[in-house]
């Protein structure tokens, strides 16, 4: 379910027939202008593409979350692999931060009312967020992946959410890396494992029917089977656990 705009600024629930919804990483500008302190070479082109998938989710019925990386002022929770890069960098995106070095996102790419916001504490979109959560309360079934950057924080996230056994769909033109081969290799590396590639042409005619959910096909063919799940026997002295020896 997701809501719309009614009379009076009151809002409702609209039907989310595609049990999916879409995330959009760090697009803030400290990754994505090229005065950020982090900024990803690709990241700035993307927010056309970026800006017209937002729309056509909302127009679908898709939640729409922004998740975000907010770093405190004295770096106390910043990735100790980044730490050094951050502060050469000029502290990026730091609290109430404005500017091309900020956590405030491009105009276009602002939340709107009915989106949320997730502000995670590493990579992964998931971790120790209360994302997995939400999406779980709001019945979805399909995670749709944006933003940037596609090696670091869409690629954990996607991993994550296949592990979460949600189907997992990367847009590939709303995201971006620092160089064309290492998108290319990353993409790749996620199909891979599982994620279905498409471009937001494509995402112009998503729909309820469009993605499989995988995860219930194999609950059906479950339960349509007689196998049981671990080895089991009545006797006494006998070990029922798959680990017999």
């Amino acid at each position: 379910m997701y809501l719309k705009n009614c009379e009076k600024g009151v809002f409702a629930v609209k039907p989310n027939p595609t049990r999916s919804a879409l995330i959009l990483i760090d697009m803030e500008n400290g990754f994505v202008d090229h005065r950020g302190g982090h900024c990803i070479r690709g990241a700035q082109a993307t927010i056309p593409a970026c800006t017209r998938a937002l729309d056509m989710a909302r127009s679908k019925g898709i939640p729409v979350f922004f998740v975000k990386r907010i770093y405190r002022a004295d770096g106390s929770d910043v990735e100790l692999t980044r730490y050094a890069a951050w502060k050469a960098g000029g502290h990026a995106c730091t609290p109430a931060s404005q500017g091309p070095n900020s956590a405030q996102a491009p105009e276009s790419l602002r939340p709107q009312p009915g989106d949320y916001t997730i502000i995670k504490p590493r990579w992964s979109a998931f971790f120790q967020t209360e994302l997995d959560l939400i999406l779980r309360r709001l019945d979805v079934r399909t995670v749709i992946l944006a933003g940037t950057t596609t090696p670091n924080c869409i690629r954990t996230s996607c991993y994550d959410a296949i592990s979460l056994e949600y189907n997992t769909v990367i847009l590939t033109d709303c995201c971006s890396s620092q160089t064309e081969e290492i998108q290319r290799v990353n993409l790749e590396d996620m199909q891979r494992a599982g994620a279905i590639l498409m471009d937001t042409a494509a995402f112009t005619g998503y729909g309820p029917d469009t993605i499989q959910d995988i995860s219930a096909a194999i609950r059906a063919e479950m339960l349509a089977s007689d196998v049981f799940p671990e080895p089991f026997t009545a006797e006494r002295d006998a070990v029922g656990w798959v680990d017999r020896w």
